[in-house]
């Protein structure tokens, strides 16, 4: 079901358009990925308000573009769907996301000492529990299949229903929140 009125438009810009656009200050742009990943690496002038949490209240009223951005593209066409619900009825977004952003050798604010992403946590956490169970497993006894057998099951459940809760887990370690 498509809950973007016939009203709304979505409209896309390019990395260079935007870094452009920048310079004239008149984007708001939003990065609407998690506290974590903003923190890890950013566009300098953008100011996060995570897909999670996004609300139309919390944007600021300006009579700028407002331009939202993710990694890639898929959580900005999620917040626009979700602002265009809220009323909201034109809204750009970064074309391939600060990946693409990235690719283009446009600048950007690094934190090399904020927690790596949450999903490449739980590939190095799921990653090792696998490992671990099968050296056990060969090393001390079969029994810790189990372990593995267990991991496999979690990550399939996660791709199911989109729901992980290794990353729930991790995201409420104390080196993963952001002050």
């Amino acid at each position: 079901m498509n809950t973007i009125s016939a009203q709304s438009q979505l409209k896309t810009i390019t990395p260079e358009a935007l870094q452009s656009q920048l310079k004239a200050q008149n984007i708001l742009l939003i990065d609407v990925r998690e506290t974590g990943e903003f923190a890890r690496d950013r566009i300098a002038e953008a100011q996060n308000l995570p897909l999670s949490t996004l609300t139309l209240a919390q944007l600021p009223t300006t009579a700028k573009t407002i331009v939202l951005h993710c990694q890639s593209g898929n959580r900005s066409r999620q917040a626009a769907e979700k602002l265009f619900a809220a009323g909201l009825t034109e809204i750009t977004h970064l074309e391939g996301g600060l990946s693409q952003w990235k690719s283009a050798g446009l600048p950007i604010v690094e934190d090399k000492n904020a927690p790596l992403p949450i999903m490449q946590q739980v590939q190095i956490v799921a990653g090792s529990l696998v490992l671990t169970g099968t050296l056990l497993s060969a090393f001390v006894s079969p029994w810790f299949l189990l372990l593995t057998g267990f991991v496999g099951s979690g990550l399939i459940f996660a791709g199911v229903t989109g729901f992980c809760g290794m990353a729930t887990i991790l995201a409420k370690l104390p080196y993963n929140q952001v002050k």
